[in-house]
């Protein structure tokens, strides 16, 4: 299994970082892959990956909840550390109208240079689209539909939302602990999505499924997402994991 989008480079996993590692190769986690937040957690993110290379893979991006009035000079330093070093994507980067509608002017021109920097690198992103799926494809069709390739991260939206989101073939869906909860409607959803463009995710240290919701998320929970997904298409986890692990490398060429 990989786990396309983790946290675990976080102070929710300072004590025992080693310890959650180990949990997530015993279970069969083969790579945990790693999206920056902002300019702060650079340095966080850069000595997790280094002290667990080939396991942890680190991507670069500024978050859209952190897009504030220094978000030029954030991408400045972002846009410097993408260049100079290796990372896998550009992420975690897109738009939230959850939290804060004010900021969409400056989230949709921070996340559309983002954008444009993958098309420049070839690189895939990893995107962010909570209460914000239609704004996030309106920018990627305006900067460059047919090149621009990557995951909707923890998708949440509605069938129609879905349809839109397929249409970008370019683009995987990425599901997380919410398709195990009781009322998400996500099982009935995924229903109409093809398995060989969903991949797996935890977005560790949030969004644990059940049994362990409420509790800190990491990647050997994964597996919890693996059975429900057996489930929704009346496939062998063996076959969950082989089909999502095959799009995890065509989609982060790995």
């Amino acid at each position: 299994m990989i786990d396309t989008h983790a946290h675990i480079f976080t102070e929710d996993f300072s004590e025992d970082l080693n310890e959650v590692i180990e949990r997530a190769k015993n279970v069969g986690i083969e790579k945990i892959l790693l999206p920056n937040i902002d300019k702060d957690s650079i340095d966080a993110l850069r000595k997790a990956s280094e002290k667990y290379p080939g396991i942890l893979i680190p991507m670069m991006g500024l978050h859209p909840t952190s897009v504030a009035e220094d978000w030029e000079s954030q991408l400045e330093i972002i846009e410097k550390e993408l260049n100079l070093n290796k990372y896998i994507a550009v992420g975690e980067i897109g738009i939230d109208l959850h939290w804060d509608k004010t900021t969409y002017d400056i989230q949709r021109l921070a996340f559309e240079r983002q954008l444009k920097w993958s098309v420049e690198k070839g690189l895939p992103v990893s995107i962010h689209s909570r209460n914000a799926l239609i704004e996030v494809i309106e920018s990627i069709k305006a900067v460059d539909k047919k090149n621009i390739y990557g995951v909707f991260h923890s998708f949440g939206g509605n069938s129609e939302e879905l349809t839109k989101a397929l249409e970008l073939e370019n683009m995987y869906i990425g599901i997380n602990g919410v398709v195990t909860f009781k009322n998400s409607g996500l099982d009935k959803i995924l229903a109409d999505c093809p398995i060989d463009r969903v991949v797996i995710e935890t977005d560790s240290p949030w969004l644990a499924p059940v049994p362990y919701r409420g509790k800190r998320n990491e990647s050997s929970f994964l597996i919890e997402v693996v059975k429900k997904l057996s489930l929704i298409y009346n496939l062998a986890e063996n076959e969950i994991i082989k089909t999502t692990r095959q799009n995890s490398h065509k989609v982060f060429n790995i």
